[in-house]
């Protein structure tokens, strides 16, 4: 327990309420008594010194202390509660400067253990901190514009000026990126109530209008595609992650077909017997009103084993749009985790490849290393309209079974072997 507190009356100062305390292991700290609203109060001042060298209070500045909180208590406030409130003051002023990137560190730190696996959380990092798993310097720091300022000053302008160097080129990157920031920005005003106002990372009623739409991006010149002879290696990858989305996508590759007309497919279309997909002229993109016919899609054991694996219900692949688009950008930086180039388009400027671009892959395939099929038949396949002179010649059918053999030599050559008859690759990670 403290000793009574010794009045410095020696000192001149008792009149000015100030005491210095004396503790049992011989401390010593300045003290204010003092009285309000008939209430007697101790505030302390802080450790004493009597020496002017040294770095705690010394006689002087405790004076001067208790003559500022003596005047507070003429006026009738308590000094005690008001230093207090200066201090909350102060912290919540401390925490108003709390940069983007400490708020993105807390939410990851926050919400890390709901995600599935450690991987979420170091992508997460990856392109938000700038981080890699080894804690190392990321390839591409995008978010280093944003990540040292206050969170309660990011606006649209410093979001697009992340957002626009990599929208075209980069894409899904893009895309996956603003969600984030919007996510950490969101979490910045309700859960820290460091901002107000709307969420300069929005993409209805505010980015939409200053970027293009991602699916429209895709469609601006050529599309990134893999490079044939690396169709294997991918596929490989890809058969390691689990999920609908990453079947959709195998599936879609082992097709040659659209995204829209994989995400569209119904149970009702396959012809299980038969080994066929159709896919009604009225969800061909691009061919309302003007195709005459179904797109008949002739499936390889491995395709169909696909979708036997699928759960039940008409929509085969019920998913969003950036579905697929995701499960390229997930492997992709899994590879740049792990040290190794990501899969790009060599041919446009080291583009990372998007999910129509394989459809180039498999046409580059049937035209350069397939020249026993007939280059048409790879026209058919992609479902594209032929040249009338062309198409007089194969209006009689639709050449199924020449069709069948092409696409059981594709799905052979994607998983780097032969795939023929009711052979089927084995397709694992499908849960």
């Amino acid at each position: 327990m403290a000793r009574a507190a010794n009045k410095l009356t020696a000192l001149g100062i008792k009149k000015e309420g100030l005491y210095l305390q004396v503790s049992n292991e011989k401390t010593k700290a300045w003290v204010f008594r003092f009285m309000i609203n008939g209430r007697a109060r101790k505030m302390g001042l802080g450790a004493a010194s009597l020496k002017p060298d040294d770095k705690k209070i010394t006689l002087a500045d405790a004076r001067e202390m208790a003559a500022d909180a003596h005047k507070l208590v003429v006026q009738g406030i308590d000094p005690i509660a008001e230093r207090d409130a200066r201090k909350a003051a102060l912290a919540v002023e401390t925490v108003k400067q709390m940069t983007f990137g400490q708020v993105a560190e807390e939410y990851i730190a926050a919400h890390q253990s709901s995600w599935k696996n450690a991987k979420h959380r170091n992508q997460w990092r990856m392109t938000l901190l700038g981080i890699t798993p080894k804690d190392e310097p990321a390839e591409h720091d995008y978010c280093k514009a944003i990540r040292n300022l206050p969170v309660n000053l990011i606006d649209d302008a410093l979001v697009l000026k992340v957002l626009r160097p990599i929208w075209e080129k980069k894409t899904t990157t893009a895309s996956r990126l603003r969600g984030r920031i919007e996510t950490v920005l969101d979490y910045a005003k309700v859960a820290l109530r460091l901002r107000n106002g709307d969420n300069p990372a929005r993409w209805e009623g505010n980015l939409e209008y200053s970027l293009p739409n991602t699916s429209k991006v895709a469609t601006v010149g050529n599309h990134p595609a893999l490079p044939y002879d690396q169709m294997a290696a991918f596929m490989t990858e890809l058969r390691r992650f689990k999920g609908r989305a990453a079947r959709a996508l195998e599936f879609t590759i082992l097709c040659a077909a659209r995204s829209g007309e994989t995400l569209g497919a119904r149970r009702s279309e396959i012809d299980w017997d038969k080994k066929l997909w159709t896919v009604p002229k009225a969800r061909m993109k691009g061919e309302k009103g003007k195709r005459k016919d179904d797109h008949i899609v002739p499936l390889s054991a491995p395709a169909l084993a696909i979708l036997k694996d699928l759960p039940e219900g008409e929509h085969l692949f019920p998913l969003g749009e950036g579905s697929m688009a995701a499960v390229i950008d997930r492997i992709n930086e899994d590879r740049a985790q792990a040290g190794l180039p990501k899969w790009i388009d060599p041919k446009q400027d080291g583009r990372e490849i998007v999910v129509h671009g394989f459809r180039s892959s498999f046409k580059d395939w049937a035209s350069e290393e397939e020249i026993t099929h007939d280059n048409n038949l790879s026209e058919m396949a992609l479902s594209h309209t032929l040249p009338n002179k062309v198409e007089l010649a194969y209006r009689r059918g639709t050449m199924l079974e020449k069709r069948r053999r092409l696409m059981v030599d594709w799905a052979g050559y994607c998983y780097g072997k032969s795939v023929g008859g009711d052979n089927v690759v084995a397709i694992g990670g499908r849960k």
